[in-house]
């Protein structure tokens, strides 16, 4: 056995007593955003079905065969256009006997106005009885009741003749023509010769929730959320796009469809490239307005305890986590919007505290790649000039 020299256990003593030497550990880091108030612009994305501006079923006022069809299908055409010419000789002809019918009825107005001419001078020298000469006045009456008729069969004879040109209704796209030349058409069919839509400018009527509309209209009211230059509105195509125009709110219908709950919402858009047509599925982005103190939490900083309500880690009073319960309604991008639970000035701790409990002290350090960010307009239909409602925490 080696003999243990002075030099020896003198650095064996050393060495142990470094170890009693050492510094505690202090609090662990968390990082940390600072909550503050902001504009937050909200917005919602609906489904929605594009509907045409105008429609008209084309259907024939008069009986007959077709003639002629005046235009090619899926044109261009204008209202008062000819589109087809229906057989108009038995319209003609009826046309002539209404009108010989008039002549007739005029002249026996000369001829009865006349007899009750001369009867008014007989009657006076009782050459006649009072009852002829009545009866005189009254025949010269029913002459002109007659002319009356005849002109009014006149007018109704040329109408039909008329209808026998059916002429577009409205200007805009018409569709395939459902009957052809030589086909017998009644002014009592269901069935329409062709369809003409507008399409510039198209609605899209989009279904929206009635809790929500009720809540827009609720903070709207309240000075909770503010609308300057009115409701705007963005679409996305089905095939994901963004659609160039943007639309304009018209209205929101007065009745909620019981079987969805639901309000539909229609929207007037340009279409002046005809991109958009009539049954297409969208979705479209419906900027509600501005909250003007509105509070936004990275998503990566919000938890569900055991009941699914949303909390977030907080670091309180003596730099102590405390668990704080929120209302969040929504989210704007990749943000929550907070109601209730924070106030601007609360250090929110979005990193660091997975093994950590409430209670235990920590370090709040700026947490850089935790700070949240401003929702991009064209990606989330929200406005450049939110701004950032959490910032570093220092």
């Amino acid at each position: 056995m080696k003999k243990i020299t002075p030099a020896l256990a003198l650095l064996l003593s050393a060495c142990g007593g470094g170890g009693e030497q050492q510094a505690p550990a202090g609090p662990p880091e968390v990082g940390v955003v600072t909550v503050k108030e902001g504009a937050v612009t909200l917005s919602s994305e609906l489904p929605g079905r594009t509907t045409a501006f105008e429609t008209a079923d084309v259907r024939p006022q008069v009986n007959g065969l077709i003639l002629q069809r005046l235009f090619q299908e899926g044109d261009m055409v204008r209202a008062g256009q000819p589109l087809y010419r229906i057989d108009a000789s038995p319209y003609e002809a009826q046309v002539a006997s209404a009108r010989a019918a008039l002549v007739r009825a005029r002249a026996n107005i000369a001829n009865t106005a006349a007899l009750a001419r001369r009867y008014g001078e007989l009657v006076k020298i009782n050459a006649i009885s009072r009852q002829e000469a009545e009866n005189a006045v009254a025949s010269a009456a029913q002459a002109k009741a007659d002319v009356a008729a005849q002109e009014a069969a006149l007018r109704s004879a040329q109408i039909d003749l008329g209808r026998t040109t059916i002429r577009a209704p409205i200007s805009g796209r018409i569709g395939r023509s459902t009957y052809t030349v030589g086909a017998l058409v009644s002014a009592s069919q269901t069935d329409a010769l062709t369809v003409i839509q507008r399409l510039d400018p198209i609605f899209v009527d989009i279904q929206q929730s009635s809790a929500d509309v009720l809540r827009m209209r609720q903070e709207l009211l309240s000075g909770n959320l503010s609308q300057s230059g009115g409701t705007r509105v963005r679409l996305k195509l089905e095939d994901g796009s963004t659609y160039g125009e943007e639309g304009t709110l018209k209205f929101t219908d007065v009745t909620v469809d019981p079987s969805t709950g639901s309000q539909i919402v229609r929207v007037q858009f340009g279409n002046p490239r005809g991109l958009l047509l009539p049954g297409m599925y969208v979705r479209a982005d419906l900027v509600e307005g501005t909250k003007s103190n509105g509070i936004l939490v990275p998503q990566s900083a919000v938890s569900r305890d055991e009941k699914g309500n949303p909390t977030t880690l907080v670091v309180g009073a003596g730099s102590k986590l405390e668990v704080r319960k929120l209302t969040a309604p929504r989210t704007v991008g990749t943000n929550w919007l907070v109601t209730s639970g924070l106030k601007p000035g609360d250090k929110i701790v979005v990193d660091g505290a997975q093994m950590l409990r409430p209670g235990m002290p920590v370090k709040p350090v700026a947490a850089q790649a935790a700070k949240p960010a401003a929702v991009a307009p064209a990606q989330q239909g929200q406005s450049a000039g939110q701004g950032q409602n959490a910032e570093q925490g220092q």
